[in-house]
């Protein structure tokens, strides 16, 4: 038989009154087991206390003691629970119907700096450092998977209680960073894709300037002619322009020198380009430089919504096609 609706009001009116401790009494006494090394214990403490003051419709105890807990069980290298933690913290934020602001932004930035960042061991030839390589790429990739798990949450949480339709522009900033400093095999499409969606072009620049340092030839080219026309999908030349002029500053300091290909010089075009309503002028540079064009297929995709964006050409079938499912799928 169910409950009436009077009693449920009445059950969760008891609920909200159930007297709790300070949340910092829970936390000393987490830390203590901590400090045992039983993590594991610690783990079901920090789960099972949260709980019952997210019962009790207590959401800022709650995520006090979800963001110790987290940059606690981080700072001891416990990924798997730091992670499954920090989840739970976003997962809280959606509960209690947090607004995004700068102050709950910098608890999200705060467990994100507890990610260890750790280099992959270098010069190894030995079957004992084989071991040791394996292990390491499994754990970064433990690390990567982790935050990106925590971050990605953010960014929902962030479109839904926020003012960007995109997300947060910082905890894209974050994502993109933690991805390209940590993963085993940088993805650099993936790495694009959160920066383009941050707010910090210069950033984005010196990522690529040090991609560039370790890249195979010919992926440097492609490289910065993604991040280009991926910010100008967007409709956002002055990001595009910002991260271009950064890469030209290096190669004038000699720091870098920009890859001499078609496909770079197909890009300094197309930015003057896009300037002044030339859309003749638009269809010309991607016929001239077609085979350049055609050495990734998401090149085309991306002029495609650029002449979307800029001239208002229609697409035949807009979000189709190799860029539309990458899209999709980072959604």
């Amino acid at each position: 038989m169910s409950s009436h609706p009077l009693q449920k009001t009445m059950s969760r009116a008891r609920s909200r009154r159930i007297v709790l401790p300070p949340v910092q009494e829970h936390i000393i006494k987490i830390e203590d087991v901590i400090d045992t090394g039983d993590y594991y214990g610690a783990q079901q403490m920090y789960k099972s206390v949260s709980a019952r003051y997210v019962a009790a419709e207590r959401y800022s105890e709650a995520l006090d003691i979800l963001q110790s807990g987290a940059c606690t069980q981080l700072k001891h290298e416990q990924i798997t629970c730091g992670s499954e933690l920090a989840v739970l913290f976003v997962d809280t934020l959606v509960k209690g119907k947090v607004p995004y602001d700068d102050n709950t932004l910098d608890r999200v930035r705060k467990i994100y700096k507890n990610f260890p960042q750790i280099p992959l061991p270098q010069h190894l030839g030995e079957d004992d450092d084989m071991q040791q390589l394996s292990e390491a790429l499994g754990a970064a990739k433990t690390r990567v998977e982790g935050c990106s798990s925590f971050l990605k949450a953010a960014l929902k949480w962030s479109m839904e209680f926020g003012s960007q339709r995109s997300g947060s522009p910082e905890i894209h900033i974050m994502l993109a960073t933690y991805i390209y400093s940590e993963s085993p095999e940088v993805d650099m499409t993936r790495v694009s894709y959160h920066f383009i969606r941050g707010d910090n072009p210069k950033k984005f620049a010196s990522i690529l300037v040090n991609f560039m340092g370790k890249c195979y030839p010919g992926e440097d080219d492609m490289a910065i002619a993604r991040a280009v026309l991926m910010y100008l999908s967007l409709g956002n030349l002055r990001d595009a322009n910002v991260l271009f002029d950064e890469l030209k500053k290096v190669e004038e300091r000699e720091e870098l020198e920009l890859p001499d290909s078609e496909l770079i010089e197909f890009i300094v075009y197309l930015l003057l380009t896009l300037q002044r309503d030339a859309l003749p002028l638009f269809n010309m540079l991607r016929a001239n430089y077609k085979s350049s064009l055609e050495r990734e297929p998401v090149l085309n995709e991306l002029l495609d919504e650029i002449a979307e964006k800029f001239y208002g050409v229609r697409r035949r079938n807009p979000l189709q096609g190799i860029f539309g499912d990458f899209l999709k799928m980072m959604g």
